[in-house]
Order: C-alpha cells, then sequence, then structure tokens
C-alpha cells in the first residue's frame, strides 16, 4: 500500500498569466503559497478475487474491468498515461470540498502520479510531476486549467513561479524574514462561500477575453513583484499587501462576467466594512474559498459580519507531494 500527501494552494498575484494562451505570448509569473490543507490518495494492487479489477473510491465509487471504463477523467488519464495493466484499488479523501478554488484537482492528478510512480519503484522529482500533470490536464484531458496548480502542489512552499513562452518554468522559493511571513499569516482569513464550481468553465472564459484583458494581465503580473517587495520589505507597511489584493481583486474580476457574482461581492463588502483591507477568491473565481487580509485586531468583527460561511485556519505549508506511507509489498 502506498499513500500520497498532496498540500492545495492558494494564490496572491499572477493568476491568469499562467494559462498558455496568455504565457506562450507574454511569458507569466504568479505568487503563490501551499497551505497546510491536503489531497491524500490511497492507493494498493488489488487481488485477483474481485469480479472488478479496478475500484475507485472518490465523492463516487467505481469498480470497473477496464481503465476505459473508469468514470473520472483524471484517473482513468493517469492510468492510460502510466499504462497500468494490473487490479488497483484506489482511495481519494481531501481535507476540504473539490471544485474551490484551492487548485485541488491539481493536486488530485499530482498526487495520484506521485503514488503510482511509488508502487512501480520509481522517483519522480517535483519538476517532473508537475510536467506529468501539466500534460495530463492540458494535453490528454483539453481541460481549460493554468500552470500553476500542478507546480504548486508538486513543489510546495511559498514561490515566484515564472513562465516562458517556450513552455518552461522557474520555480524560485520566496525567502522571508520569519516574523514577517509570521505577519502575513497572522493577517490572511479564509471562508468558504459555499459554492462549488468548475473551474475549467470559468477559465475558459477569461481564456476567450485574453485579446480584450492585455492590458489587464500585464498589470497582473506586475503585481507579483509589487507584493514580493512589500514582503521583502522592513519598512512598507505590511497593510500595503492586503491594499496590493484589494487592487488585484479588482482587475481580476473584469477577465470574465463569471469571476464574481452578486453573492460573491456582498460577501467582500461585507468583509471590508467590518475591516478586511483586501482580498480576493482563490482560483478562477465563480464561487469556493474566498481569502481577506486582515488586521488581526479586526478579525472578531469579520467573523461575525460572515458568520453565515465556514471559517476556515490555514498556514502556510512548506512541503510539497510526498509519499507518506510505502509498503509496497503488495501482490506482484
Amino acid at each position: 500500500m502506498i499513500i500520497s500527501k498532496t498540500p492545495f494552494r492558494i494564490s496572491f498575484f499572477g493568476g491568469g498569466t499562467d494559462y498558455p494562451a496568455w504565457f506562450e505570448h507574454h511569458g507569466g509569473k504568479v505568487l503563490s503559497t501551499a497551505i497546510d490543507k491536503f489531497c491524500y490518495i490511497n492507493c494498493r494492487y488489488l487481488p485477483p478475487f474481485f469480479k472488478h479489477k479496478y475500484r475507485i473510491a472518490y465523492s463516487a465509487v467505481e469498480t470497473v474491468q477496464s481503465v476505459k471504463d473508469i468514470q473520472h477523467p483524471a484517473v482513468r488519464a493517469v492510468l492510460e498515461y502510466m499504462k497500468s495493466e494490473k487490479g488497483l484499488e484506489i482511495h481519494h479523501d481531501g481535507d476540504l470540498p473539490a471544485r474551490s478554488g484551492l487548485g485541488s484537482s491539481s493536486s488530485f492528478t499530482v498526487g495520484l502520479l506521485n503514488t503510482l510512480h511509488a508502487m512501480k519503484g520509481e522517483y519522480r522529482s517535483s519538476e517532473q510531476l508537475a510536467k506529468e500533470a501539466i500534460h495530463i490536464e492540458q494535453d490528454v484531458l483539453h481541460e481549460h486549467v493554468g500552470s500553476q496548480d500542478q507546480i504548486a502542489a508538486a513543489y510546495g512552499g511559498m514561490n515566484k513561479i515564472e513562465f516562458y513562452p517556450d513552455g518552461n518554468f522557474d520555480v524560485e522559493p520566496i525567502i522571508v524574514d520569519p516574523h514577517r511571513l509570521e505577519m502575513l499569516q497572522s493577517h490572511l482569513m479564509f471562508f468558504f462561500t459555499g459554492v462549488s464550481r468548475f473551474s475549467s468553465d470559468i477559465a475558459k472564459s477569461k481564456i476567450e477575453n485574453i485579446k480584450d484583458c492585455t492590458t489587464n494581465l500585464h498589470l497582473i503580473g506586475k503585481m507579483v513583484d509589487e507584493g514580493l517587495s512589500i514582503l521583502g520589505s522592513t519598512s512598507t507597511p505590511l497593510t500595503e499587501f492586503g491594499q496590493l489584493l484589494h487592487e488585484a481583486w479588482q482587475l481580476k474580476r473584469k477577465l470574465s462576467n463569471k469571476v464574481s457574482s452578486s453573492h460573491i461581492d456582498e460577501v467582500y463588502g461585507a468583509a471590508c466594512s467590518a475591516g478586511a483591507i483586501g482580498g480576493k477568491i482563490t482560483g478562477a473565481g465563480g464561487g469556493g474559498f474566498i481569502l481577506f487580509f486582515v488586521p488581526p485586531e479586526k478579525q472578531e468583527n469579520v467573523r461575525e459580519r460572515l458568520s453565515k460561511l465556514t471559517y476556515v485556519p490555514i498556514r502556510f505549508e512548506q512541503s510539497g507531494s510526498r509519499i507518506v506511507l510505502y509498503q509496497p509489498n503488495g501482490l506482484k
């Protein structure tokens, strides 16, 4: 039995510039961090005593004889990519709900690849896992997704990720004074809006609008270095990071009319009136989780104002996808 543990992520700045339709012409960059909420993939070879050859348990349970009959698109694509021939049982658990803007789909793909490679006795680096997951999601499944989620899940940590027109990327770990980093964490509040959505639908809308959003996407990309400058300064008030989040959210809302909604706008306005300086919907938008930058002395006010939403404390996570249980002595 093999179990992988892969983090979810939040993106602060640069989201939208990680779509190939953009960075293949202009380059792109994002500032993101892994968080202490995870996707777990439990996998074992299935003994030949069952009527089925594959059993996949997630929000549904599938029992099938052939990989091509698997309904879960990522599982089917990964098993085909790995040329799976032996019977398998795959079980998925997540700390937070799917379709919530935390890169959960990519964490699943990265974690499943990591687990299946480990079952074969193969090591894959963070770079290899990220590239394989990007290939599966963009080239095999033809999903309308960017390239940052797979990288964040595979590498972990807080990083500046730069995308180049030739398809390559560079991951630069962010070095921040520990006290400054702790201050940032203490200013962040995380709420579930109660709305789950398929991010690829919203991403498709953004991609279709790229030609009309060139100015905004250039500004969104520049905010990555502005955010890093604020974090790296010992004299700049950290509240400027929150103000920059607010500016980024205003630009992000203009990328597609599907990014926000009347419900999200109402939540955002309520939080700001209670003391939040800035914030954003995580991921493509449309629902899922919403992140706020709030001075600690105002956080109780915000929590009370948003009492109908689920508040989820988070911490930054340094580790990327990793194997946490390795017992490969199952059926050969």
